[in-house]
């Protein structure tokens, strides 16, 4: 019966443990995004708070449901998305590190915070987000639903 399938369907190219690590991952991350509604965002160098917070997480959120459903039915529009996104939070992050005060972050905080620390944890984060970049770059082939609908 699998013999007679398509080439491109999943029943003939089984997922790959990459692809379901950045499905947990992309799950996790939609996760932490909802939970982190209403409390201020950085955005390109400038903090949003109150309704303009709550509305950007809002939509991030939406992003994130629509990037974690599309890794799931392996959808070769997100393959696209995935890679626009993480270079979107690459950006925001470098951005932010380079444009917002560190006086304005320890206000919002409520806290003291280490430059040193600030600087290598953010430099950290890029790093790791342009690793999962390529992880998912290397994964082009998995994404085999070419319908660009996700229902």
């Amino acid at each position: 019966m699998i013999e007679d399938l398509p080439e491109d369907t999943e029943e003939a190219q089984p997922r790959s443990q990459a692809m379901i690590m950045l499905t947990g991952l992309y799950l996790f991350l939609l996760v932490m995004t909802v939970m982190s509604y209403g409390q201020p965002v950085p955005f390109f160098g400038r903090i949003l708070e109150g309704r303009a917070a709550q509305i950007f997480i809002g939509l991030d959120s939406l992003v994130c449901l629509h990037l974690f459903l599309g890794l799931l039915k392996r959808q070769r529009l997100t393959w696209y998305l995935l890679l626009s996104y993480n270079g979107y939070e690459v950006l925001n992050t470098l951005v932010n590190l380079w444009l917002v005060p560190r006086k304005e972050l320890e206000r919002i905080l409520e806290r003291t915070i280490d430059p040193g620390g600030m600087l290598f944890s953010n430099l950290c984060t890029v790093g790791i987000v342009l690793w999962i970049s390529w992880v998912i770059r290397r994964q082009r082939e998995q994404f085999t639903n070419h319908s660009p609908y996700l229902f």
